[in-house]
């Protein structure tokens, strides 16, 4: 019996062993494949992480600084070396993902910019002094006629001054090379644009050398004390600097060759400028340098790109004219009275 008995235990423990067994592979085959699973989506996760990186990396610090102005971004820090180089002509910071999204904000946008330029003309009306003067400066095809054009077109022209300066006339050179400026800056109330400025005074003054050089250096500091005033005086001085790559401009002097319809924007001299391209780059960053203060300070504008570019200057406006804040003037005389002769016919 004790045989029989053993003889009928065996069997069961082998099924015991073989069911253990069972559970054990079942349970490290069950594991290994969350093992898998996980490893798998740990790839595409860093995947779609690095593409995410990679697509939106210029805005990565947007992301991580919603709060930043754009202004504070792309400023000029003061009082700092200034290398344009390190400054990436296609970059996007702090924009949005494409041309498409930047035309959709911009048209958001421009009912906002139109609404806080008819207040701040109609705080003029009532004694406010403020208004805000646009800066545009850079490189031949950068884009400063584009963006009078895309930009400037979202406010009401009767409310802006727009004036391009070109080589001074006869009688311009017989004043200081401010007199010309101040002949040009917006009057209360207005928005101000330069395609150009006092900045060519020493820009091409100095790649030309056009003047001596212990003239063109208190130039500096004339512009500075310059702009101190017009500070003083309510005027809100957004200066920037439209910059593009050396590549970008070469496409877009040819695209003028290749289409007739662009020929008369097209200068033969343009091809010796470019031959002065670092000169030019060293001169605007001893502007940019030099120049950039608390009171007027420059800003680095990537203008490859040229959807970027337009938003980037709209938000700029945007953000000044929002901490201007101009207020609707209140009424000087009885409201309630008038409405009332108006019912009775009076």
């Amino acid at each position: 019996m004790a045989k029989t008995k053993s003889k009928a235990q065996k069997p069961g423990k082998k099924a015991e062993k073989a069911a253990s067994d069972a559970t054990a592979v079942a349970v490290a085959e069950k594991a290994k494949g969350k093992a898998a699973k996980a490893g798998k989506a740990g790839k595409v996760g860093k995947a779609k992480a690095g593409n995410a990186g990679k697509s939106a990396k210029p805005a990565k610090s947007a992301k991580s600084k919603p709060s930043t102005p754009l202004s504070e971004l792309l400023r000029v820090p003061e009082g700092e070396r200034l290398d344009l180089a390190s400054y990436d002509p296609r970059s996007t910071p702090a924009g949005p993902a494409d041309k498409a999204e930047a035309l959709a904000d911009m048209a958001r946008m421009g009912e906002r910019l139109a609404d806080l330029q008819e207040r701040l003309y109609a705080a003029s009306t009532s004694g406010d002094r403020r208004r805000v003067l646009l800066v545009l400066q850079g490189m031949d095809t950068s884009g400063k006629g584009g963006t009078v054009k895309h930009v400037i077109g979202l406010f009401n022209p009767s409310g802006c001054r727009i004036k391009a300066f070109k080589a001074p006339t006869p009688e311009e050179q017989n004043h200081p090379f401010l007199w010309r400026i101040m002949k040009a800056l917006p009057e209360r109330g207005e928005i101000g644009i330069f395609d150009r400025s006092h900045y060519e005074d020493v820009l091409i003054a100095r790649v030309r050398e056009l003047v001596p050089r212990s003239q063109l250096g208190r130039r500096y500091g004339q512009i500075n004390r310059f702009e101190k005033s017009l500070t003083h005086d309510g005027v809100t001085v957004i200066k920037c600097f439209l910059h593009i790559s050396n590549d970008e401009q070469r496409g877009r002097l040819l695209e003028r060759l290749d289409r007739p319809d662009k020929h008369w924007k097209f200068n033969p001299g343009d091809i010796e400028e470019r031959a002065l391209w670092p000169a030019y780059q060293e001169a605007y960053e001893i502007a940019l340098e030099r120049c950039s203060t608390e009171a007027a300070p420059w800003h680095v504008i990537p203008a490859d790109r040229k959807w970027y570019r337009n938003w980037a200057i709209s938000k700029l406006l945007l953000e000044h004219l929002e901490a201007l804040d101009p207020q609707y003037p209140k009424a000087d005389f009885d409201v309630e009275e008038c409405r009332a002769r108006l019912l009775t016919g009076e």
